[in-house]
């Protein structure tokens, strides 16, 4: 299932104590290799060069049929051209203690006090139209962002200090106004390089936001050939730089309205790849043939974000928020609605056991929200004016065809309901509800925010920062709940400089701000959906080897998964 924008950079259970700060990991120093190596071997397939063949075909629902464009400064539309077809500098796998991956740069270097990175572009490179990639187009892609800050995504102009980028042969200079290592996940990973000669005229120029993009020119393993409102056909980039590679020749990505039948060719094997949530995977999907596998690390929280501008009477108020966090069983959302599949999640925001030493246990405890209240709810809904005899009446939004979704808000909606809430369920398609979501029309929005890293630092800055929401009516690119807070906003200032004792007391200070605000409500913790079949196709993602995020909904992991993947008749 399509869940996220994702920025998301996903961390296995179990590894909250091994993963270190951002500051352990981003040191790397340049290199000239002709062919990305990792920092460590995880990622490298087992038994070496595979022959070419095969297709894969992609099952991950997401609630409308394709619209063809692939711009990658568009989130409605990035996930289906990031990774597959544009790729960034240096892939960071989040699964892996943050090792790293030369791509479209073959190192980096910064300078003593973090300010300035100097990254040696790749030789040799040709876009998938024969042009040839430079660091020029590097230049382009992040001057781009400058001018217009719709397509900053992850604010790096605007909140993470970047004053200048620069080109001098083959190598990029990014310059900034403080230390910026905090930021290399965004820069480095999350940024897909785009082409000056198709982005530097016409209407790509004029409106590289909204530009349709409908036949993608990157540097990726593969080409969109061709793409229609029921399936997106990729085939192998011919001239693609890692010689020899993709292994597979075709990616066939239907469209699926619902879970159901996305999870019927699953279980069939019509499908090998699989990202959603499946009911009683046990009997319907594992059981069904031994070739049937899954694997879903835990990821970020899934939350309702309740509209915070003044013109939202209600859920601008913070004693119904307030209200609304201490009515819900977090549990028992988990248990029914995601049938077990996803822990409950808890007011501070801080994913556990992934975060533990950030989480500020007896802060939520303090606050009452260690556990349920429906009493104290009911308290906080009356002193507002509400009651079961004078309802609240609210409405949240969520995606059409997220059927463990719809099944947990039924059972938020059970919960609100006896103190005094009316909630109505708007199921919206991916592209209606993402346009709602940006803009901020919507009382309540049930999502799960693309934001992660090493530390909670990195999701809570994109739900939480004001450089990142927008006045009402306009485009946000995260924060869509519209929070603004100067002090918070102080805090991830600090964090980049802070050591890492100092990170955990900033972040624990930033948890205070979520439990007193309630700015949003973190309902359950979302997992990485990872369904995936062996008859064929060999070298996926595992705990064993976890060499990229493992559902197809993520970039710029699809592109890496996609290159280790091959086919087993084909060899």
């Amino acid at each position: 299932m399509r869940r996220f924008r994702l920025l998301a950079a996903v961390l296995a259970l179990g590894m909250a104590t091994a993963a270190c700060s951002a500051t352990q990991h981003r040191t790397g120093s340049d290199s000239s290799s002709g062919t990305p190596s990792r920092t460590s071997g995880a990622g490298t397939p087992a038994n070496g060069p595979h022959k070419k063949g095969g297709t894969v075909t992609i099952a991950n629902e997401q609630g409308q049929t394709w619209t063809c464009q692939f711009n990658p400064f568009n989130p409605a539309a990035y996930l289906e051209s990031n990774g597959f077809v544009y790729e960034p500098l240096i892939y960071v796998d989040s699964l892996n203690n943050q090792a790293e991956t030369p791509m479209l740069a073959t190192g980096y270097r910064w300078n003593a006090d973090k300010t300035q990175i100097v990254f040696t572009v790749r030789d040799g490179v040709k876009w998938n139209d024969g042009q040839p990639f430079t660091a020029a187009d590097v230049a382009f892609t992040f001057n781009l962002m400058k001018r217009v800050p719709a397509t900053d995504l992850y604010a790096l102009w605007s909140a993470a200090g970047l004053k200048s980028v620069t080109a001098s042969g083959n190598q990029v200079t990014l310059a900034f106004k403080q230390t910026a290592e905090t930021y290399f996940y965004a820069f480095a990973d999350q940024v897909s390089i785009v082409p000056q000669h198709i982005f530097g005229s016409g209407e790509a120029a004029a409106h590289p936001d909204t530009w349709a993009d409908p036949h993608p020119v990157g540097t990726g393993p593969f080409k969109v050939d061709p793409c229609s409102p029921n399936n997106i056909q990729y085939t192998a980039n011919s001239g693609y730089w890692q010689a020899g590679k993709p292994y597979i020749q075709k990616v066939e990505y239907p469209a699926y309205l619902d879970n159901g039948p996305a999870n019927l060719d699953l279980a069939a094997g019509k499908a090998q790849w699989g990202s959603q949530f499946i009911p009683g995977i046990k009997n319907f999907y594992l059981d069904k043939s031994p070739d049937n596998h899954t694997w879903s690390p835990p990821v970020l929280n899934v939350s309702l974000f309740p509209n915070l501008d003044p013109s939202h009477k209600a859920t601008s108020n913070p004693a119904v928020r307030q209200a609304i966090a201490h009515a819900i069983d977090r549990s028992r959302v988990a248990a029914i609605g995601e049938g077990g599949q996803e822990p409950p999640g808890n007011q501070s925001g801080v994913v556990l056991p992934t975060f533990q030493k950030y989480y500020d246990a007896g802060a939520v405890s303090a606050a009452g929200y260690d556990k349920p209240d429906p009493a104290k709810a009911a308290q906080l809904l009356s002193g507002a004016g509400y009651s079961p005899a004078h309802p609240l009446k609210l409405s949240v939004i969520t995606i059409t065809g997220y059927t463990d979704w719809d099944a947990s808000l039924a059972v938020i909606k059970q919960q609100l309901k006896p103190i005094g809430i009316d909630l109505t369920v708007q199921d919206l398609a991916q592209q209606t509800f993402d346009t709602r979501l940006y803009t901020g029309d919507f009382d309540l929005a049930y999502y799960g925010e693309p934001t992660g890293g090493p530390t909670p630092y990195y999701e809570l800055r994109e739900i939480l920062a004001s450089a990142n929401t927008a006045p009402l009516g306009k485009q946000a690119n995260g924060n869509y709940e519209r929070y603004r807070n100067p002090a918070v906003d102080a805090l991830f200032q600090q964090y980049a400089t802070a050591d890492d004792a100092g990170q955990v007391a900033i972040v624990k200070q930033i948890e205070a701000a979520v439990i007193k605000d309630v700015p949003v409500i973190p309902v359950t913790e979302s997992v990485d959906w990872f369904q995936y079949n062996t008859a064929d196709i060999a070298g996926w993602p595992t705990p064993e080897d976890p060499y990229a995020q493992p559902a197809a909904f993520n970039f710029p992991d699809a592109g890496q998964v996609l290159l280790h993947l091959y086919s087993k008749a084909a060899q």
